[in-house]
């Protein structure tokens, strides 16, 4: 089968389930274009102006930041669950990795960044 043939069944199951979870329903829906359809529409009341907004910076930013700080403290589980078992040295890099964190909160306080402006 070689190193890659587990690889390739793999990706043909993968590949095999969605297309037949979605093919028939793809086949079996029901069919009737009309402009109606093709509105704007939300909350039962036509759209007025553009539908195109412009967001702030602002929020973008509080995502990425809320991210960052997110998937960084995923880190602090495992680390929490084998502590007994890691001993000092785990201790003092977990000390280590949560100043960064408070670093980089630091950082975007100072600069700003966490005020709702």
């Amino acid at each position: 089968m070689g190193e890659y043939g587990s690889l390739g069944i793999f990706l043909l199951v993968a590949l095999f389930f969605p297309v037949m979870a979605l093919g028939p329903a793809f086949l079996l829906q029901p069919k009737k274009p009309s402009p109606q359809k093709y509105i704007p529409y939300e909350c039962g009341v036509d759209s007025i102006g553009s539908p195109y907004v412009q967001f702030r910076a602002g929020y973008f930013l509080y995502a990425l930041l809320f991210i960052v700080f997110d998937i960084e403290t995923v880190f602090l589980y495992p680390w929490a669950v084998e502590f007994r078992m890691l001993g000092a040295f785990a201790l003092i890099e977990m000390f280590i990795f949560v100043g960064i964190l408070v670093l980089g909160l630091a950082y975007a306080w100072r600069k700003g960044d966490l005020a709702w402006k």
